[in-house]
């Protein structure tokens, strides 16, 4: 079996399972952006692709590696793969669903707190000896505690779950928005309630936004939803920056239509200091919280990813279905 890898060879090798499947893998790794030439020449024979969560895998790319069989994000992300290729050629495309929920839950309650208590200034000050200072002006201004604030989650998949679940003994109010109202049974169990998008924009103290990347939900955060938040509230994007209009976003920071933000994903990657979300002005700039795109990387959670990747080369292998399948192919057709 040959195995083509599009990611860092020693984090692959540190979270392998220890399963015969990769004892009888042939398995050639390529760094991120290794040209889609070097990447066919070396993965003609491969039968599975295996890729970083943000590596591209274009139309060409699928119809030049013609054994290929299954292609497998290495996260839970797989916008940055032609699934409509690889089902046209009935090749599966997985992801790891869910494996990452927890960490990124942790990360997203992170960033709230971290912008309540402007934790990145307050270092700072200390560092410089203002201590007391930033002290007495936090007291003038007031601190916020997240029991006070009304949260609002878009989406309602498993890291919206995951962070509903961890944000109750806060004791703070959570609302929601999906395309899909959820049972009272649901909405009960995880102490949420269903607003439209424009209600949850204009009621809620810190929105948070679990979607994943679609024609839909690209730009969602744009100058409209901004106007209509209130001029207290923030962002939290844990998700992937390609959600958030950039530019509206720093137009709005710096007029102060919202209170600030935290990202964990800005567009695009990798992020750089010219980004127009980093590259503030200065009195904009505190406004802002980021993390370097850590939420779903924890130790844990490349276990449960590469687990969950070798049983489902496992299966393909073997002529059965993976799981986690997102592009609706049934069954490989093979030869």
């Amino acid at each position: 079996m040959k195995v083509l890898v599009i990611g860092n060879e020693d984090r692959y090798k540190k979270y392998m399972p220890d399963v015969d499947i990769i004892k009888e893998a042939d398995i050639t790794f390529c760094p991120l952006g290794t040209s889609e030439e070097e990447l066919i020449e070396l993965g003609k024979p491969a039968q599975v692709l295996l890729v970083d969560a943000i590596a591209p895998v274009s139309k060409n790319l699928i119809e030049n590696l013609p054994n290929l069989q299954l292609i497998h994000s290495e996260g839970v992300g797989y916008n940055a793969i032609d699934i409509h290729t690889a089902k046209e050629r009935g090749i599966y495309v997985c992801n790891n669903k869910g494996v990452n929920a927890g960490a990124v839950a942790e990360q997203t309650i992170l960033l709230m707190l971290g912008l309540l208590r402007k934790v990145a200034t307050g270092d700072q000050s200390v560092r410089e000896g203002n201590q007391l200072i930033t002290k007495e002006k936090a007291m003038i201004e007031g601190i916020t505690e997240l029991a006070d604030c009304k949260i609002g989650l878009i989406g309602f998949g498993d890291i919206a779950k995951a962070t509903a679940k961890r944000l109750y003994p806060f004791d703070c109010e959570m609302y929601y928005h999906s395309r899909t109202r959820l049972a009272k049974e649901i909405e009960d169990k995880y102490h949420v309630t269903y607003l439209e998008l424009n209600q949850l924009a204009a009621t809620c103290d810190i929105i948070s936004i679990h979607v994943p990347v679609t024609e839909e939900t690209t730009g969602m955060i744009n100058e409209e939803f901004l106007k209509n938040m209130k001029k207290t509230a923030y962002v939290v994007n844990t998700a992937r920056g390609e959600i958030v209009d950039n530019e509206a976003m720093r137009q709005a920071l710096i007029d102060g239509e919202i209170q600030g933000a935290g990202f964990d994903t800005v567009y695009p990657e990798p992020t750089t200091k010219d980004n127009p979300l980093v590259n503030l002005p200065e009195e904009a700039a505190d406004k802002v919280l980021f993390s370097p795109h850590i939420g779903g990387i924890t130790s844990s959670t490349f276990f449960r990813a590469h687990e969950n990747i070798w049983s489902n080369v496992q299966a393909v292998m073997n002529d059965q279905r993976p799981n986690y399948v997102v592009n609706g192919v049934l069954k490989i057709r093979r030869g």
